[in-house]
């Protein structure tokens, strides 16, 4: 699709929604008429949320998942189990095991997996992060490891587990409950408990 001009904010709209991943022309253009469809104080609430997500989302200063406040509201809940933290490659990963509602411990999110190819180091993840977390252990008893069973989730999860020998910390990663080559996020409830609770020391 050509560079839409100013006087076609259709086609502009649906540009900007085929740069979203995952979707391309076809389905940018029905989200698009979809909006268009919408009455105006649909659109204005959307617009309003884009604008607000921008501006005011940020990363929680314990666990780096995507929050409104300087603190997210799990590192916060006192019912969390804080000896036991599940790391996760992205925001996503911890939606997903936040919808099974099989983890009642607390989060930490890489932003990321091992990818040489794509560039992507450890000095690109949080992981100098989650190692400030646990200075001193601070009641720390268990860290699973809940990145996808893919090349690049299986890299990681060795590598957190090395980083994190030295502090004697017991390190386990979700079983094979999650299909080898999935991905976390599109994972079903039963899965997903599956895979807690048949995890396995690295």
């Amino acid at each position: 699709m050509s560079d839409p001009g100013p006087g076609d904010p259709l086609r502009r709209l649906i540009k900007l929604l085929a740069r979203l991943p995952g979707i391309g022309e076809k389905s940018a253009m029905r989200l698009a008429l979809a909006i268009v469809r919408s009455n105006a104080e649909y659109t204005r609430a959307l617009s309003e949320a884009i604008s607000d997500v921008h501006e005011h989302l940020g990363l929680c200063s314990v666990c780096c998942d995507l929050a409104a406040a300087e603190v997210c509201s799990i590192c916060l809940d006192a019912r969390r189990d804080p000896t036991v933290i599940c790391v996760v490659a992205q925001p996503q990963d911890r939606m997903a095991l936040e919808r099974a509602g099989v983890f009642r411990g607390r989060y930490h999110v890489l932003h990321g997996v091992l990818d040489p190819l794509a560039g992507v180091g450890p000095s690109e993840l949080k992981l100098s992060e989650l190692l400030a977390r646990l200075e001193g252990r601070a009641g720390v008893e268990e860290i699973i490891v809940a990145t996808s069973p893919n090349v690049e989730g299986d890299a990681t999860a060795l590598y957190v587990s090395k980083l994190l020998e030295p502090l004697g910390i017991a390190v386990t990663r979700i079983a094979s409950g999650v299909a080898v080559g999935g991905e976390l996020e599109y994972a079903d409830m039963t899965t997903l408990h599956r895979a807690l609770e048949d995890r396995r020391k690295i």
